[in-house]
């Protein structure tokens, strides 16, 4: 469906994509993954025709439909109701169906001389309408805006009065009413809550095209895609899996392709060692020559750039709290007297749970947080803290309140005086601060790296009560690994609220479902709580587990991947070995001839020269094929090495 052929493209100075190549078949689920500012973004640009290669070409049918979701979205004068904007994903439909009402119109009142042409255009316009599915726009429309989180009673508000936020959930909704051949997904999870990232879940699950999707999301990956697609390096590769498969897939690749370069050159050095011991001799020229051709061909090993870990986040185990860290009594929160944001909310902390706040966007978590942190006060209701109970409350807001001339070491140095300088940066690479990056003064970071430090300055001396409002944003995948790896292991207290429900599933050990004016706690992980959601909500998608192989499956690809790599060993050995005969018998050949050559120049009479000049002809039939089959063999060797790149 889509070939990407030696793409290179540059921006200025900076090199982005250099040869770059891939295929991607119709109906296949795409995970693009790679370094931030590796290129991600410009490849679906690339695919769009937004921008164009300086060098090599893009090929897919033009009649594909395409949908794009882009990262960053900025509407211009959209003088539309929210319904309208979402139902425009289609507007080809929408034009066709304005065109037949103001036909029907016009027929209506008697402004159409020849009414029977303007009724078959009528007709054609039905029929169009009809088979691209125009009666179900609006269905779609309002599915996609409620499952997003969009109310119906804001259907007919404009779109300028929405929030970007809200603005960008709108555009989601356009792009899959569309209903595209090709799905261009840059981080559709965003601006989504949990409930709206579970409800898109289900819905790509069911997309019968073909999509790419670009996320830092792991538990979308995992969950949508059969294909990953990394883009690093200026290249990109592909794998025959999801993110979980690629990541193992891709250290096996790096050692093999490292022992193919090692191999690689050992075979080049005997050739050239070969080639300057034996230039200067006849006998040996068209041997010499071989050898050099090999050489030619010879492609370049590449070995991917190493996936660099951001550094294991080491939290110190903070002083020991209380068993209960924190009561919440009949708690009530309401701003104008009469609206309850929280109303008659009991809850009670112990001593190393870890808890974490979901629901819809606008139901209160960070809100709660903040009640939680002492923050903010409820307007009725209690909150108590434990004994020896430290609390450290952080929120993105809290990035803008750091020193701007202060650089990113000492930020965080001076949170803790006894910290030792490799302590502090061991911190600073787990959040993606390294080299000479920690030198930089706070001043000249993007906001991104602010909200990191931020966290980074409260995590060099963690106090025993975490309170954190989405910890993972601006955090790329290794360093949301290793965050959580810490915080699974961190021995105090914690409270977050995170739609990134990976993160969620691997450190919450308890849900605090918000269900306005009140909450619900469900005692278990976050796989726990979507069974009870399911149970709860029959028709909810949010009890469907993440597909993965079954261990008999993995076995199966186990043993294939065993047998693969003994029968490339087998012919590996069996090809170098005839190698090494046919040189033998070339070597061989070559003798006698230069042996014979110096019978037919002898004087001697006892020579048999009739004898000796049949020989030295069957030589020359005979060399000639050793040649061939010597070259036929270096051949199919170097395929087999490079198809062991591929695999």
């Amino acid at each position: 469906m889509i070939d990407f052929i030696n793409i290179s493209k540059t921006f200025g100075t900076h090199e982005v994509l250099k040869n770059a190549s891939f295929r991607v078949n119709a109906g296949e689920r795409v995970g693009v993954v790679g370094p931030n500012g590796a290129g991600k973004s410009t490849v679906f640009a690339l695919l769009r025709d937004e921008i164009s290669p300086d060098t090599g070409s893009i090929e897919f049918p033009k009649s594909i439909r395409i949908g794009h979701l882009r990262q960053e979205f900025n509407p211009q004068d959209v003088d539309m109701t929210l319904l309208e904007y979402a139902e425009s994903g289609r507007q080809d439909l929408k034009d066709c169906h304005d065109e037949m009402e103001k036909l029907e119109h016009d027929l209506h009142h008697d402004r159409i001389k020849d009414r029977d042409s303007v009724l078959a255009h009528i007709g054609r316009l039905q029929t169009l309408f009809e088979a691209g599915g125009g009666y179900q726009i609006r269905p779609r429309a309002q599915t996609a805006l409620c499952g997003l989180g969009l109310m119906e009673d804001s259907f007919q508000r404009p779109f300028s009065s929405f929030s970007g936020g809200w603005q960008m959930r709108a555009e989601l909704a356009r792009v899959i009413v569309a209903d595209p051949d090709l799905l261009l997904l840059d981080e559709p999870t965003n601006y989504l809550d949990i409930p709206a990232i579970e409800w898109l879940r289900g819905y790509l699950k069911s997309f019968s095209g073909t999509m790419l999707l670009i996320s830092h999301d792991r538990y979308l990956l995992n969950s949508l895609t059969s294909i990953t697609l990394e883009v690093a390096n200026y290249q990109t590769e592909k794998y025959k899996g999801n993110y979980d498969y690629y990541v193992k897939e891709r250290v096996i690749r790096y050692e093999q392709r490292l022992a193919a370069a090692e191999n690689q050159r050992r075979i080049r050095e005997q050739a050239q060692m070969f080639i300057d011991r034996f230039r200067a001799k006849n006998t040996k020229a068209a041997l010499v020559q071989s050898k050099i051709k090999m050489l030619e061909r010879l492609e370049e090993i590449v070995i991917p750039h190493r996936i660099t870990s951001p550094g294991k986040i080491r939290l110190k185990k903070p002083e020991r709290s209380g068993q209960e860290v924190v009561r919440l009594e009949n708690i009530g929160l309401t701003y104008d007297g009469s609206t309850w944001v929280l109303k008659g909310v009991n809850l009670s902390v112990q001593r190393g749970d870890k808890l974490a706040f979901v629901g819809l966007n606008g139901t209160g978590k960070s809100t709660f947080l903040r009640v939680v942190a002492g923050i903010l006060l409820p307007s009725e209701g209690t909150r108590t803290l434990g004994h020896n109970v430290v609390p450290g409350y952080q929120s993105q807001e809290f990035a803008e309140t750091m020193d701007p001339d202060l650089t990113v070491f000492e930020t965080v140095k001076r949170f803790s005086e006894d910290a030792g300088m490799q302590e502090i940066r061991n911190l600073l690479g787990g959040f993606g601060f390294s080299g000479d990056t920690v030198e930089k003064t706070v001043g000249v970071l993007s906001g991104g790296e602010k909200i990191r430090l931020a966290f980074a300055r409260l995590l060099i001396n963690p106090p025993n009560f975490l309170i954190l409002d989405e910890p993972t944003t601006h955090l790329d995948i290794a360093a949301r690994e290793a965050l959580e790896k810490a915080l699974k292991e961190f021995q105090g207290t914690i409270c977050i609220v995170s739609h990134d429900i990976q993160f969620v599933r691997q450190v919450a050990t308890t849900i605090a479902a918000m269900r306005p004016p009140g909450i619900k706690l469900y005692s278990g992980g976050y796989d726990y709580y979507c069974e009870k959601m399911a149970m709860e909500s029959p028709s909810a998608e949010l009890a469907e587990e993440i597909s993965k192989p079954k261990e008999s499956e993995r076995k199966v690809q186990r043993r294939e991947r065993a047998e693969l790599i003994q029968e490339r060993g087998r012919r590996k050995k069996d090809l170098t070995t005839k190698l090494a005969d046919t040189e033998k018998i070339i070597d061989s050949l070559e003798a006698e001839e230069k042996e014979l050559v110096a019978k037919m120049e002898s004087p001697d009479w006892k020579i048999d020269y009739a004898a000796t000049n049949r020989r030295l002809t069957e030589i020359h039939e005979e060399l000639p094929k050793a040649l061939h089959e010597w070259e036929t063999v270096s051949k199919k060797l170097e395929k087999l090495l490079a198809e062991s790149l591929t695999e």
